[in-house]
């Protein structure tokens, strides 16, 4: 088959894929919003002294980080109205965007446990010494020290995300692969229309890479920079 200038060009420069591209990037900030909601608590229910708290997130982990995405998206959204008998019916953006938040929670919540972790110990003994909560000593001492380690695989995990959405044509989301689905169904120009796609999901790949990148250089440990962290008491 003889490459069809013509139809990679007009779809390159058509507008068509502008709106799925919104979609793209709105659908991916949500889910990882929400994944780093879910993270956080998995995170800190991981850590938490009661076993059965424990027991709940390992839970929660071995399910969703064992069943396909695209097995999830579609419970989501074809048979969670089936079990409910309708009460629970939800559009196919916020059951892809459900379905992708809960999937990546389980991702976040082992990576800011392993952020949490690799905060000394002897930390959050020294602010409890001093008086600090719990809560406060979380906040002021080692968060801003686990963000270090949290921040560099969360950003690879937004780039992860952002391809993941894809399979959301699966559900009819117009988001940028459905709808280049759509035009390759009707021309047949499978591959000029597939080369759009690539370069589009490119584009916003790159545009979170260099976000990602200035990120990690506002929290890179190796920079002088003022960090409330406290002294390790010395055990023994």
């Amino acid at each position: 088959m003889i490459f069809d200038s013509k139809a990679f060009l007009d779809a390159l420069f058509s507008d068509i894929f502008f709106m799925p591209a919104i979609t793209t990037l709105g659908v991916t900030f949500i889910a990882m919003a929400g994944a780093m909601i879910l993270g956080f608590g998995g995170a800190l229910a991981a850590l938490s002294r009661f076993a059965g708290l424990r027991w709940l997130v390992q839970g929660y982990l071995g399910f969703f980080r064992g069943v396909p995405v695209l097995v999830q998206i579609v419970f989501w959204y074809n048979a969670v109205p089936v079990l409910t008998n309708n009460a629970i019916n939800l559009p196919a953006l916020v059951a892809g965007t459900l379905a992708l938040a809960l999937n990546e929670g389980a991702y976040m919540t082992e990576i800011i446990r392993s952020g949490l972790l690799s905060v000394d110990p002897g930390q959050r003994e020294a602010a409890r010494a001093l008086g600090m909560t719990k809560a406060k000593a979380l906040r002021r001492i080692v968060l801003p020290q686990a963000l270090a380690v949290i921040i560099p695989p969360t950003g690879n995990q937004f780039i992860a995300m952002l391809k993941t959405t894809s399979l959301l044509f699966a559900i009819a989301v117009p988001e940028i692969f459905s709808t280049g689905t759509n035009i390759y169904s009707q021309n047949f120009r499978y591959f000029e229309v597939l080369l759009v796609v690539s370069i589009w999901y490119l584009v916003l790949t790159a545009l979170l890479t260099a976000i990602q990148k200035l990120i990690e250089s506002r929290f890179d440990p190796r920079k002088s920079r003022k960090i409330e962290a406290l002294p390790a008491m010395e055990h023994g």
